[in-house]
């Protein structure tokens, strides 16, 4: 009977140790909070800085798909076994998969 009496004063000092802590962390935190807000809002007040005009976003450049279509009939001959005379692509629609962050960032890094 000691070992389990011993075992729930154990336990229940970790508990309160555990929260103690916590509780700690959280008045930092929120006093953190104060002191870098009212940084913020007095930098703000003294200093008012008038919004950049806005940049036109430039349209995107039409691409050359002559090398896409090439590119696509033979590809396409080549799962058919047959010749590039034979085939003709009317027209082709792509297919986007990667989110828009990702082809972005992948334009961004071709362009140099």
């Amino acid at each position: 009977m000691e070992n389990i009496t011993q075992g729930a004063v154990v336990a229940v000092i970790g508990i309160c140790t555990v929260f103690a802590v916590l509780a700690i962390l959280w008045c930092v935190l929120e006093l953190m909070r104060v002191v870098f807000t009212a940084k913020n809002k007095k930098t703000a007040k003294q200093a008012p800085v008038a919004a950049p005009a806005p940049v036109p976003v430039a349209a995107a450049p039409q691409e050359d798909d002559s090398e896409l279509i090439a590119v696509l009939t033979a590809a396409i001959a080549a799962s058919l076994n047959q010749s590039t005379y034979n085939l003709k692509i009317k027209s082709y629609r792509r297919v986007e998969t990667a989110p828009v962050w990702n082809r972005t960032a992948r334009r961004d890094n071709l362009n140099g």
